[in-house]
């Protein structure tokens, strides 16, 4: 990461007030990072009452407001982004043995009787609890090490399965550079299996089964909330590595009693508190002379999309503007063809904002329908999810002007295919290692993520090698939650760190954006906003859908 920074709010400038509903989403970010993810069960209007917004985003939604600084979790991460590749690795180096020094000094690392393994402060793993037969190094040979991946190559949301194809390439990248070298002298090389689940959590957990079962690898990775979350019991309780699953759920943010799952990307709930905190800054103009405000929302149908509405529906429910505020929204299921219905349902509301809470291809299918139902032109604000930030889903060859004006709560990721990073060295190098594998990086924007979420995954390979008793699946997790380093496909200014039981969370901040149409990308309104480490932990409790 940068350096340690307060918690300091950076307006867009006053006179873009009028046309800039991001002033929000500053606001927003600073509170979304804090809030108690929740939700109930059941369908309907009920969802999301037991939601609860924790003190922390009270706090920080006030620090915000009135531009304060607060402390934050101190990092090492750069205070200027490298000018080469040749920089980056040299800084990436040092931070690696920089964290592998402190857990050495914090008396950290594999215990010599292989029954516990401890991290940075509090985090212990007490290897005793796993299963009969469990081996620390299975998925490990003398010159291989397995990791399994479940993602969405087929169905709606196939673009993703793109992640998996550009993590495949830095693999051949790092293989081809002599694999991964642990402290016990053992070279391996990186074989990724992949299974396509079609994103449907039904499918995901055979496939999991199949990969631990019968390939018998030492890392698992998630593709979708749903598929994680009805994965992370059985691979917590067989001390299987699930790193940086591919979803924001809030559930991730669990040391305790799921040490062996992270996440990676800004959390749902932490977006939709953005939301919340923009309309209550704008509360006169979505609701002038006592009127009430109508804020649509379009939900996915599965634990994906319940996260967001939860996370909003909490901030609605505490806020002091919620007798002007009216929520309505409608549902879609991942695998719907088509959103027309849900969307004409939502136009004929006459919302003042509307809010994608969805995914994938459904994402371009919410531009399109705003332009042809007419609510481009009568809705002042319109909101993109965080994850459909990429060309793939929003680019002028997909929707043309549809998409100019349009809003988003940015958790970070560089566009690799926006002209907006045309210059920047690791986007440069990732085109280029694309291209040399066979892929045009312009086909898919879920390339870039790829970069964002192997990048981590092969430095912590590393970082856990290096430590006392080379590469084991346990080590690997203490790299991981010892993670502190500056990410290079992170929007300059978002700190990338984890810390034991502490801090659980990687990505805390983000930054509103505006499209730019005709330039093909996002322009960010405001500044980044970031607090790291004061998000608090979430032990998800699956029956009644909320943190504990």
């Amino acid at each position: 990461m940068w350096v340690a920074a307060g918690a300091v709010l950076h307006l867009p400038r006053r006179e873009n007030l009028r046309r800039s509903p991001l002033i929000k989403w500053s606001v927003g970010l600073v509170g979304l990072s804090l809030i108690a993810a929740a939700c109930s069960g059941g369908g309907g209007g009920s969802r999301g009452e037991a939601a609860t917004v924790d003190s922390g985003v009270t706090k920080g939604v006030e620090d915000a407001l009135t531009a304060t600084t607060g402390s934050s979790t101190e990092t090492t991460q750069a205070k200027k982004a490298p000018a080469s590749m040749a920089e980056w690795e040299a800084l990436w180096k040092e931070q690696r043995a920089a964290i592998v020094q402190r857990i050495k000094t914090e008396g950290g690392g594999l215990a010599a009787d292989g029954k516990s393994a401890k991290g940075t402060g509090a985090f212990n793993l007490d290897l005793t609890k796993c299963p009969a037969g469990w081996s620390d190094t299975e998925g490990l040979t003398d010159t291989e090490i397995k990791i399994g991946h479940t993602t969405a190559q087929s169905g709606t949301l196939a673009d993703y399965g793109n992640i998996a194809r550009a993590m495949e390439v830095m693999a051949a990248t790092v293989n081809k550079a002599g694999g991964i070298t642990d402290s016990k002298g053992k070279t391996r090389k990186v074989t990724l299996l992949v299974k396509d689940d079609g994103y449907d959590s039904a499918r995901t957990i055979p496939l999991v089964d199949e990969l631990v079962d019968s390939e018998k690898v030492f890392a698992m990775w998630t593709l979708g909330s749903a598929n994680t979350l009805k994965t992370y019991d059985k691979l917590n309780q067989r001390c299987v590595p699930q790193p940086l699953s591919m979803t924001g759920h809030p559930a991730w943010g669990d040391p305790l009693n799921h040490p062996w799952t992270t996440g990676l990307q800004l959390a749902y709930n932490t977006e939709a508190v953005l939301w919340g905190a923009f309309i209550e800054q704008r509360i006169d103009e979505l609701a002038p002379s006592g009127s009430k405000a109508t804020i649509a929302g379009l939900i996915m149908n599965n634990d994906f999309g319940k996260a967001y509405e939860i996370g909003f529906k909490a901030f609605l429910a505490q806020s002091k503007f919620k007798d002007r505020i009216q929520f309505v929204s409608e549902t879609i299921e991942p695998s719907a063809p088509t959103i027309t219905d849900p969307m004409t349902t939502l136009a004929s509301k006459n919302p003042v904002m509307f809010i994608a809470m969805t995914a994938g291809t459904s994402c371009t299918q919410a531009i399109q329908e705003a332009a042809q139902n007419g609510m481009k032109e009568s809705v002042k604000y319109l909101f993109q999810p965080s994850v459909c930030v990429t060309n793939s889903f929003v680019g002028y060859d997909k929707v043309g002007d549809s998409v100019d004006g349009w809003w988003i709560v940015n958790g970070g990721q560089k566009d690799l295919i926006s002209p907006a990073f045309e210059s920047d060295p690791y986007i440069q190098y990732a085109r280029k290692e694309l291209a040399d594998g066979g892929f045009d990086y312009k086909a898919s924007g879920s390339f870039g993520s790829g970069y964002t979420f192997g990048w981590p995954v092969f430095q912590a390979l590393q970082i856990g090698a290096d430590l006392p008793g080379g590469l084991t699946r346990s080590n690997l997790i203490l790299a991981l939650r010892a993670m502190d380093m500056t990410h290079p496909n992170l929007l300059e200014g978002i700190k990338f760190n984890m810390d034991g039981t502490k801090d659980s969370y990687l990505i805390e901040g983000g930054v509103f954006q505006k499209r730019d149409a005709k330039g093909d990308k996002w322009v960010s309104d405001g500044s980044v906003i970031d607090l790291s480490g004061k998000s608090a932990n979430c032990a998800w409790d699956v029956a009644v859908a909320s943190c504990k």
